[in-house]
C-alpha cells in the first residue's frame, strides 16, 4: 500500500484528512523566542494578533526531520510506501527535510517526495488526487507520475485585503505597500512555476473585489477539472464566502465547491481577509 503525506500547508481540513487518510507533517510559525507547530499549537487569528502588536510578521520554517520521521516510521515499519507533498521548493526547504528524513529512515527507495510547485489548497487539490490513486491500489511510482502530470494544472490565485503582512514579510515593496493602502489596491497573486507573482490589481471594497476576481477566472471555471473546487481564506466574512460559493455551484460544473480555512503559515503571509479559488485545469 501507499501512504499519503503532506506537510502543513496544504491547508485541507481535518475532516477531508480523515476522510481521504492524509497524514500532516506540520511546519513550524517562530514568534520571538517562542515555536508553534502550524495547525495544532497556534491558530491564525492568535498570529494576527501578535503581527498588529508587534509590527511584524512572524517567521515560519520548514517542518522538522524529527517530525518528518515520526511521520514516516509507522508506515515504513507497516510495510507500505510514502508519497509525500511539500510546499513550492522556492518557497520553503521541506521538500530537503522530508527526503533527509527518508534517508535517515533507511527509506529513500520506498519514499517519494513531489514538490507541489503550489501552496495551500493548490497542493491539497495533489494531496487528494494522489490519496484516491492509492486508495485504488496504484503503486507508488504510478501515482508520482500521475501527479507530476498534473502540477502544471494546478491553478492556484488569490487576492489580498491588505499588503502590509505581505510587505512585513518582505514580499511587497514599502512604497507598493503604501499605495495599495491609500488606493486600496488588492493585487490578484498567481502562483505560478513555484513563484507567487501579482498580477491584476482590483480596487474598491474587499467584497466586491473577490467577487470580481472570481468572475474574472469564469471562462477557466467552466473548462476546468470538474471533480472539486477549493474556496480557500484566511477568515473572510461569511457573507462574502457564501456569495462565492453561490456563484461557484451557480455555474454547474462543479461536482463539490469546498470551504476551507487557510493554515498558520499560509495565513501569516496573506493576512486576514485573503480569498482564493482553486482548481485544476481538464
Amino acid at each position: 500500500m501507499v501512504k499519503i503525506l503532506s506537510d502543513s500547508t496544504c491547508d485541507l481540513s481535518k475532516e477531508l484528512l480523515e476522510k481521504y487518510d492524509v497524514s500532516v507533517i506540520p511546519l513550524h510559525i517562530v514568534l520571538e523566542d517562542r515555536e508553534y507547530r502550524d495547525g495544532s499549537e497556534i491558530t491564525p487569528e492568535e498570529i494576527y494578533e501578535w503581527s498588529d502588536a508587534h509590527k511584524s510578521t512572524p517567521k515560519t520554517s520548514a517542518v522538522s526531520i524529527a517530525d518528518a520521521m515520526d511521520a514516516m516510521s509507522p508506515v515504513l515499519e507497516a510495510g507500505d510506501e510514502i508519497v509525500a507533498f511539500c510546499i513550492s521548493e522556492s518557497m520553503s526547504t521541506t521538500g530537503n527535510v522530508l527526503r533527509m528524513a527518508a534517508e535517515e529512515l533507511d527509506a529513500a527507495e520506498r519514499a517519494s517526495v513531489i514538490n507541489s510547485e503550489s501552496l495551500s489548497t493548490g497542493i491539497g487539490l495533489l494531496v487528494i488526487e494522489a490519496a484516491m490513486m492509492a486508495k485504488a491500489g496504484k503503486s507508488r511510482d504510478e501515482i508520482v507520475a500521475a501527479v507530476n502530470g498534473m502540477i502544471p494544472k494546478v491553478r492556484a490565485s488569490f487576492v489580498v485585503d491588505t499588503l502590509v503582512y505581505l510587505h512585513r514579510g518582505g514580499r511587497c515593496s514599502s512604497v507598493a505597500a503604501i499605495a495599495g493602502e491609500v488606493l486600496k489596491l488588492h493585487p490578484r497573486i498567481v502562483v505560478r512555476n513555484g513563484a507567487m507573482e501579482a498580477e491584476k490589481k482590483y480596487r474598491g471594497k474587499m467584497g466586491a473585489v473577490i467577487m470580481n476576481y472570481v468572475k474574472d477566472m469564469e471562462a477557466e471555471l467552466l473548462q476546468a477539472k470538474k471533480d472539486r473546487v477549493f474556496i480557500t481564506h484566511s477568515g473572510c466574512d461569511a457573507q462574502t464566502v457564501e456569495k462565492v460559493r453561490s456563484y461557484l455551484v451557480g455555474l454547474r460544473h462543479f461536482d463539490e465547491v469546498i470551504e476551507t480555512r487557510a493554515g498558520g503559515v499560509i495565513s501569516s503571509h496573506c493576512g486576514p481577509g485573503t480569498l482564493g479559488v482553486l482548481f485544476l485545469a481538464e
